[in-house]
């Protein structure tokens, strides 16, 4: 057991999805533009005399996000002006915010556990608990354009297609304490971001971006006594928790050998699966922020707070408890379906075409049966070709109605679990509706019990030795006998009834 424990805080910024640039008419491409400073104009390239008009939209994408993330909203807010030199910034300063921001003192409940969310979306439950991050602050600043470096020309690029999209950038309290605890937060804030709207938070676009504030401390000193060194370019959540896991590690051998650790910036290198030291770390009085003179102070008044609360979504959190009270489901179960808003969409509108279809009379099964085998059928059958095809369930081809349907005839025992897979690729691929693809391959189950009844006395006649070794206490035997039956078929039997149908003959 290490003789260190880790505090750690976590940066994150997110790009948010408005029609234009924060404070300009460009439009905001979110960095995804391929001609390089295409969506650019006179105000976010910093020409002189330009003037910045704040995007309304991207304020009030922060002042849901720190809602969502039971912040408390400020009545009073205003930009600063952020000073630093790097290429990437035309002006010479960022307008940010500094001692005011939209948003602060917030809370997000992680379920910090060993339960694992697998490469296909499915969750290995474990030994789960809850634990509660802290939120400092939430702010609203302008991106940044890009640096390229073409190699072996010795010289560098800027794109500023980027320069100057909202960017919101949440900073947590130093309440985690392992990199699987950050990783769960930024995946939750990624899901959240997605429900209401403000962003798709992609990160492998570069939508959300994660820095990570580490310092480790012995048993019995101050959480905050260590040295904070802070690793950037971190673009996916399994690096996030590989880039912390790391320099804990680093900073503890550090630490062992007597060494002292420098609080600098460093940066998380995949290939290397290492963090890489960059620069000395700065601190707020060398960014020398002082407040926008170019834009006065923001109010916001009650009522205006209030219309923005009636505009927040339902959230993840809030649907899981939902989906558990209003369809009896279970909790792993109503976590999957919502772990993406389209794909709790989808559910929902499945369980409203059964609801009908029920009404007039087209499926007979009952309710609960019903709810339980959509949950089933999306959470594993779907959601396979979901990852296979890396398709989203906005586009897939198969329609609710059509679903509902296939669910409808399967609770009914219309067809076979075997024949239900074969209908649902099918329609996967082509949109088809199932009774007409049930029909083109023959897929319909046995309902003649005359007919069936024939075909398991000659198995059985067929197969004396195997009739034997069941008697004589061989359970295996009724597995082969059974298997027989459904070769026979051709898949057509329906298991349970020739499975009854077999040991009533065998007695």
């Amino acid at each position: 057991m290490s003789k260190y424990s880790a505090t750690i805080g976590m940066e994150i910024h997110v790009e948010l999805k408005t029609e234009s640039k924060m404070f300009c008419k460009c439009k905001n491409g979110m960095g995804a533009e391929k001609e390089p400073n295409k969506n650019i104009c006179e105000v976010c390239t910093a020409h002189p005399g330009t003037l910045p008009v704040p995007n309304e939209k991207a304020v009030r994408f922060v002042q849901l996000a720190g809602m969502a993330l039971n912040c408390e909203l400020r009545k009073e807010s205003k930009f600063d002006r952020k000073n630093y030199f790097y290429p990437d910034i035309p002006k010479g300063y960022q307008i940010s915010q500094y001692d005011q921001p939209l948003c602060q003192n917030g809370v997000l409940e992680i379920r910090n556990s060993k339960s694992e969310i697998l490469n296909n979306n499915q969750i290995q439950n474990s030994n789960i608990q809850t634990k509660k991050i802290g939120i400092t602050r939430i702010h609203l600043e302008e991106d940044t354009g890009k640096l390229t470096h073409p190699k072996g020309t010795g010289y560098s690029l800027v794109d500023f297609n980027r320069a100057g999209v909202p960017l919101m950038e949440l900073v947590t309290e130093p309440d985690f304490e392992s990199g699987e605890e950050a990783r769960i937060f930024c995946q939750k804030l990624q899901q959240i971001c997605r429900y209401i709207g403000i962003s798709d938070a992609d990160m492998e676009k570069g939508h959300m971006r994660c820095e990570a504030n580490i310092s480790l401390h012995k048993e019995g000193e101050d959480k905050l006594s260590g040295t904070k060194v802070e690793v950037k370019n971190i673009n996916s959540f399994k690096f996030v928790e590989k880039a912390i896991n790391y320099e804990i590690e680093r900073q503890a051998e550090a630490l062992d050998k007597g060494e002292k650790i420098v609080q600098e910036t460093r940066g998380w290198d995949a290939n290397r699966n290492a963090t890489i030291s960059q620069r000395t770390k700065e601190t707020a009085a060398d960014y020398r922020y002082f407040p926008e003179p170019d834009i006065p102070p923001m109010k916001f008044s009650d009522g205006y707070i209030e219309k923005l609360k009636r505009n927040l979504p339902e959230l993840p959190d809030q649907k899981i408890k939902r989906f558990m009270e209003q369809y009896g489901i279970s909790q792993e179960n109503a976590e999957l379906l919502t772990m993406e808003k389209g794909l709790a969409d989808y559910f929902e509108k499945t369980i409203s075409e059964i609801a009908e279809k029920r009404d007039a009379g087209e499926i007979k099964a009952e309710e609960e049966k019903l709810i339980k085998l959509v949950a089933n059928y999306i959470n594993t059958e779907l959601r396979k070709y979901l990852f296979e095809s890396q398709e989203k369930i906005e586009s897939i081809k198969i329609t609710p109605e059509n679903y509902a349907e296939l669910i409808g005839i399967v609770a009914d025992g219309k067809i076979n679990s075997s024949a239900a897979q074969t209908v649902l690729k099918e329609m996967y691929e082509t949109g088809g509706d199932p009774s007409q693809i049930i029909e083109e391959k023959n897929l319909a189950q046995m309902e003649d019990d005359g007919e069936m009844e024939n075909i398991i006395d000659k198995i059985l006649v067929d197969n004396q030795s195997s009739v034997d070794d069941y008697k004589s206490g061989k359970e295996n035997a009724l597995k082969f006998l059974m298997g027989q039956v459904m070769k026979e078929t051709q898949g057509k039997a329906n298991p349970q009834k020739a499975m009854e149908m077999i040991r009533e003959k065998l007695k």
